[in-house]
């Protein structure tokens, strides 16, 4: 007979010892991080390939834009969709269905490269196809990451997920760029295809077990419609994306059209400028982290107050600030717009019902990328009007001017995060009604790339 003081700290009760990992990592909330983090690594690499890739084939300048707008258009035109369809069928099928589709075409843009057979044409449809897929990916991904997790927590693993989302985009873009100087883009290409397939496979084990069995309703059309009213009954919710759609499409003309012509004539080429948006990425790493322990109590208004610094590179690039500024300029705005991140998804989580959070997170992406082609598109012809350093202070003061704007909607002021116990309640019921099923909340990886918020 063991005495007690002879007894192994491993006999003591399961429920006795220390948990080594947090309650909100569940078996979902790992296998989606690892997922996101997989393709995170691939997909931000991957822009830096298919740019070199279209040179290579003797593209030019305006075919490499042409390219990237494949992906956005069919995007923007199947978002709402996707968005309705993730919350009529299982939300990790539609997940695996858009990594398939992508892992294909990917695979076949990296053969068509490699083989030194890739035409425009062929990588326009390609990358379509892969727009396509993210279209349908990111509402279902967004509602499964903000599904797997419950209670008061829920802000701090979203700061986890999205530091890891961040960090493998920053690693990815680095880790990318020195593969296409090594070894080539179609090989970066392949390696992007396997890494859909992987996460693929692993989103595959999701538990979906909890969650309750979707109906029909009434039929696509009457889905969008629900899912609008939805979105246009909360004016926290359509103000903010109306403030996003206009602050992305600037920043992103900012920092795609005007900043690498910046830095060539200023700041010293590619080189500097490559570092610049490093640290914006450093800086969201940073603004994650410290989510995972800061929790505003008014949620909306800390998260829009840090959207100001947002304008900073703009007017930096628009002096110009010496490299060294800029890159404390790209630092800041990066980790105070990750607070906005973190706030905006523990918003979202505590707010809007389980079973309309893909087409909620549906209209969200769409006002937050339509505008971008058009900003991107109107940047060259409004630096031939008004000049470039006017434009840049334009693109500076719309971000101020629509982040005030939307200080004046209550509910942004005055939305509150819920108590600990308020949460849990809220979490209980929620489950009675079929609310927070077996997945998970946040923007992944594939959908990262020209949204901010």
């Amino acid at each position: 007979m063991t005495s007690s003081a002879d007894a192994s700290p491993t006999d003591a009760p399961a429920a006795s010892r220390p948990r080594r990992t947090p309650a909100w990592a569940n078996r979902n909330f790992t296998l989606l991080t690892t997922a996101a983090v997989v393709t995170g690594l691939g997909a931000n690499g991957t822009l830096i390939a298919s740019a070199f890739a279209v040179l290579e084939a003797g593209g030019d300048a305006g075919d490499v834009g042409l390219v990237a707008a494949s992906r956005t258009v069919p995007l923007v035109l199947f978002l709402l969709v996707g968005g309705a369809v993730a919350d009529r069928v299982p939300r990790h099928r539609v997940m695996v269905a858009a990594n398939a589709l992508n892992c294909l075409s990917q695979a076949a843009f990296a053969a068509l490269v490699l083989t030194d057979g890739a035409r425009i044409w062929q990588m326009m449809l390609l990358t379509a196809l892969c727009g396509t897929g993210q279209a349908f990916f990111s509402p279902a991904a967004e509602a499964m990451v903000m599904s797997s997790v419950q209670g008061a927590q829920a802000g701090r693993a979203f700061a986890v997920f999205r530091m890891a989302v961040q960090g493998a985009g920053l690693g990815g873009a680095a880790l990318g760029g020195a593969l296409v100087a090594a070894v080539g883009p179609g090989w970066v290409l392949a390696v992007d295809a396997a890494g859909f397939a992987f996460a693929g496979a692993l989103r595959s084990f999701l538990d979906v077990g909890a969650a309750p069995a979707r109906t029909a309703g009434g039929g696509l059309l009457a889905d969008l419609r629900d899912g609008w009213r939805e979105f246009t009954g909360r004016p926290w919710l359509w103000g903010i994306v109306a403030q996003f759609s206009v602050a992305n499409a600037v920043v992103v003309a900012a920092d795609a059209v005007y900043g690498p012509l910046v830095a060539r004539d200023s700041l010293g080429g590619a080189g500097p400028w490559g570092l610049a948006l490093a640290a914006f990425g450093a800086g969201t790493v940073g603004g994650a982290l410290l989510m995972t322990r800061w929790k505003p109590r008014r949620l909306l208004l800390a998260g829009t107050l840090c959207v100001f610094p947002l304008a900073l590179p703009s007017a930096a690039l628009a002096v110009p600030v010496p490299v060294g500024v800029l890159y404390a300029v790209m630092f800041v705005s990066g980790c105070t717009v990750e607070v906005f991140g973190v706030s905006w998804m523990t918003a979202l989580h505590q707010e809007v019902a389980e079973d309309k959070l893909s087409r909620v997170s549906a209209y969200d992406w769409f006002g937050s990328v339509s505008l971008v082609p058009v900003a991107t598109a109107l940047a060259g012809p409004a630096e031939e009007a008004v000049g470039r350093t006017a434009a840049l202070w334009t693109c500076a003061g719309l971000v101020v001017l629509v982040t005030a704007a939307v200080l004046l909607v209550p509910e942004v002021r005055n939305l509150t995060r819920a108590t600990e116990a308020g949460a849990e309640s809220r979490g209980a019921v929620a489950g009675a009604e079929g609310r927070m099923g077996g997945g998970v909340r946040s923007a992944d990886a594939e959908g990262a790339v020209g949204r901010l918020g």
